[in-house]
C-alpha cells in the first residue's frame, strides 16, 4: 500500500512556522510520515536565545509535531540540550519527532526503509568510523558500512554524490554552483539503488532527471531507477522550493517501464582494499591460551570500548566488507578465517560460517535492556534455517553456539551448518559433551534459557537444529522456550544444551569451534588464524552468502 510522505529542507530551528505549515498540509493529505532532511536545530555555535526557548518549547510539549517525523544530523551539531535529552531515551525527542541518528537503517512501521548518513566528509579521518554520534562529520567508513543495508527505499545524506550531474540535461539555477559532493556518498547510492535519495541545497532547489541502474550479478532483478532531489531551506533568499510530496509503495516492483527522460546511472563502480582487521571472533585476554592456562599478568589487558571492539561499529577497524545483513538491533557477518570453506558443503558455494551480533555493545544478552535483541537474533536464525531448506532440502541442519560470560566483551552467536546425518545420529551432541567431559567442564544440560536472564551465572549455549520431514511429528522447541506437540515442518527440530560456567573455570573460548572442526574434520582449520583469507576471497563469500540469503533476509522485506 502506498504511503505519503513530505520531506522538507533545512529548517535550522524554525520549528513553529514549518509545523504549523506540515500540520495544515497534513490536514488536507494524511501524511503517513515526515522527513527533516537537513539541520532541524539552529546551529548551537550561533543559537540565539530565541533559538534556545524553541527547543524547551519542543521538549515540554509547547510545539506540536502533527504526524511521525525523523530527522538526522545536518551541517551542524545538535544542540546540548537535545543530546542531554536522547542520552537518556530511545531516540523519541518528544512525541511523533524521532532521531535517525547520524548513520543507520531505519524500517518505519509503514515498512518504508530509510537508509541515512548524516553530516560531511571529516578529512582528518583517513580510514575508520566517526566516534561521535552528534557531531556533523563522518568517514569513508561510515558511507561504507551502510553497504550491508543491501537496499534502501529512501536515502538520505547531508551532502551530494559526486558526479551526479554527470549526464544529466538538467541546469542548476542560475547564480548557483553544485553543492558539497563526496565520492563516499555517490558509492552508497550506487551500492543500495535506492528509489529516493534526498539531499539539501540551502538557497536552491534541484532535482536530476531520474537514473537506472544496470542490472547485476548481485542484483539480477529489473532495472531499478532512483530519483536524486536536493531541497532548499524554507527561508533562503531565493524562495526555492523547500517541500517535496509524494507517495510510495515500498512493496512496488521497479518500473516495468523506465520513467520519461531517464539516464543511466551517473556512478561508476570503484573497488578499495581495506587493512588487516584482526581477530573477529573472540576478544579474550585468554584467547591466545591452552584451556585453563593461567596467562601472565602481562597479558591482562583493560577490556575494549566500542570504539575498540571488533564488533562495534563505532570501531575505526570495521571489517564492513564482511558485513551482510544489518536489521534494527543485529547484524550478519560472514566470519574471518572460517572454520568450513566454500567446498565444504556441496550445496553451498561459500563457507556459510556466520555471525549475528547485537548492535549492542554488550557482554552478554541479558545486559541488553531490550528484549527485542533477542527475538530480532532468533528471527535471524530462522531465516537461516530457511535458507538451508531451499538450497539443500533436508540434507543440511545447523549448529549455533554462544559464550555469554559477565566479563565477556560483546556477545555474538556463531552459525555452522552440519549435515542432517550427523544431527539424527546424535553425534553432534555427543561430540559437544565428550568434548566438555575430556577438558573436564561441567555437564551439558538440556534445556531452553531463552535470553539467559534468568540464569545466575555464566554459560555456554548451543543449539543443534536439523529440518523437520514430511509427515515427522516430534516435540519442537519455540523461541520462548516452551514445547509443543506441532508437527515439525519447516520449522525443524532442535534441541538446546547449556553449559553452566563457573567464574573461577578457565574455559576455552574456542570450544564450540574445536568440537566442530573435530566432528567435520576440519582439525587443521580449528584456528582461524590458519584459514585467514585475502580480501577478495572475503568479499567473493560474503557477496555469494548475501545472494542466497536476498530472499530469506527480512531487512530487506517490505511490511
Amino acid at each position: 500500500m502506498a504511503s505519503k510522505i513530505v520531506i522538507v529542507g533545512s529548517i535550522a530551528g524554525q520549528l513553529f512556522p514549518i509545523f504549523e505549515k506540515i500540520s495544515k498540509l497534513h490536514t488536507k493529505n494524511s501524511f503517513s510520515l515526515a522527513i527533516v532532511a537537513g539541520d532541524l536545530f539552529a546551529d548551537p555555535e550561533t543559537a540565539s536565545p530565541e533559538d534556545e526557548e524553541t527547543v524547551s518549547s519542543l521538549l515540554v510539549g509547547k510545539i506540536s509535531i502533527p504526524l511521525p517525523t525523523y530527522f538526522t544530523i545536518g551541517n551542524h551539531a545538535l544542540p546540548q540540550t537535545i543530546i542531554n535529552h536522547l542520552e537518556k531515551g530511545t531516540g523519541e525527542v518528544c512525541p511523533n519527532l524521532y532521531f535517525l541518528g547520524k548513520r543507520s537503517t531505519t524500517k518505519t512501521s509503514e515498512g518504508i526503509r530509510i537508509v541515512n548518513l548524516g553530516g560531511f566528509l571529516d578529512p582528518s579521518v583517513t580510514a575508520g568510523l566517526s566516534k561521535e554520534k552528534y557531531l556533523p562529520y563522518h568517514t569513508e567508513g561510515d558511507a561504507k558500512s551502510l553497504h550491508g543495508a543491501n537496499t534502501a527505499d529512501i536515502l538520505l545524506t547531508s551532502t551530494w554524490p559526486s558526479s551526479i550531474r554527470t549526464g544529466s540535461s538538467i541546469a542548476l539555477p542560475e547564480g548557483f554552483e553544485d553543492a558539497p559532493s563526496e565520492q563516499c556518498v555517490a558509492e552508497l547510492c550506487a551500492a543500495l539503488k535506492p528509489r529516493y535519495h534526498f539531499s539539501t541545497s540551502p538557497n536552491f532547489f534541484y532535482e536530476r532527471e531520474p537514473f537506472f541502474h544496470f542490472p547485476t550479478e548481485d542484483h539480477p532483478e529489473p532495472r531499478r531507477v532512483t530519483r536524486f532531489i536536493s531541497l532548499a531551506s524554507p527561508f533562503s533568499s531565493s524562495k526555492a522550493r523547500y517541500l517535496y510530496a509524494f507517495s510510495l509503495d515500498p512493496s512496488a516492483p521497479p518500473p516495468s517501464e523506465l520513467p520519461a527522460g531517464s539516464t543511466a546511472s551517473p556512478f561508476q563502480p570503484t573497488t578499495r582494499k581495506r587493512p588487516y582487521i584482526p581477530d573477529q571472533q573472540t576478544y579474550s585476554r585468554y584467547s591466545n591460551q591452552t584451556p585453563h592456562h593461567r596467562p601472565s599478568k602481562r597479558a591482562r589487558q583493560p577490556p575494549p570500548t566500542p570504539s575498540e571492539c571488533f564488533f562495534c561499529l563505532s570501531n575505526p577497524s570495521l571489517a564492513t566488507h564482511l558485513i551482510t545483513s544489518i536489521a534494527t538491533d543485529t547484524y550478519l557477518t560472514t566470519a574471518k578465517g572460517p572454520l568450513s570453506s566454500p567446498s565444504t558443503y556441496p550445496s553451498l558455494p561459500f563457507p556459510a560460517h556466520i555471525l549475528l551480533i547485537p548492535l549492542t555493545h554488550a557482554p552478554t544478552l541479558a545486559a541488553i535492556p531490550d528484549a527485542a535483541t533477542y527475538i530480532e537474533m532468533q528471527r535471524y536464525r530462522s531465516a537461516l534455517h530457511s535458507m538451508l531448506v531451499a538450497k539443500a532440502g533436508v540434507e543440511l541442519g545447523a549448529v549455533t553456539w554462544e559464550v555469554s560470560r559477565a566479563d565477556g566483551i560483546h556477545i555474538h552467536w556463531q552459525f555452522l551448518p552440519v549435515s542432517v546425518d550427523l544431527i539424527r545420529k546424535g553425534l553432534v551432541e555427543a561430540a559437544f559433551k565428550v568434548e566438555a567431559e575430556n577438558e573436564k567442564y561441567p555437564l551439558f544440560q538440556a534445556r531452553e534459557i531463552g535470553d539467559g536472564r534468568g540464569e545466575r551465572g555464566d554459560y555456554f549455549r548451543v543449539w543443534i537444529w536439523r529440518p523437520g520431514e514430511k509427515n515427522e511429528a516430534q516435540p519442537c522447541k519455540e523461541e520462548n522456550g516452551h514445547g509443543s506437540d506441532m508437527p515439525a515442518t519447516s520449522a525443524g527440530i532442535e534441541i538446546s544444551l547449556v553449559l553452566p560456567l563457573s567464574a573461577s573455570l578457565r574455559f576455552d573460548l574456542q570450544f564450540g569451534r574445536r568440537v566442530m572442526a573435530k566432528l567435520l574434520g576440519l582439525e587443521k582449520r580449528a584456528n582461524w588464524r590458519d584459514c585467514v583469507q585475502e580480501e577478495a576471497e572475503e568479499v567473493a563469500d560474503a557477496e555469494a552468502f548475501k545472494k542466497a540469503f536476498r530472499g530469506f533476509d527480512f531487512s530487506m522485506e517490505e511490511d
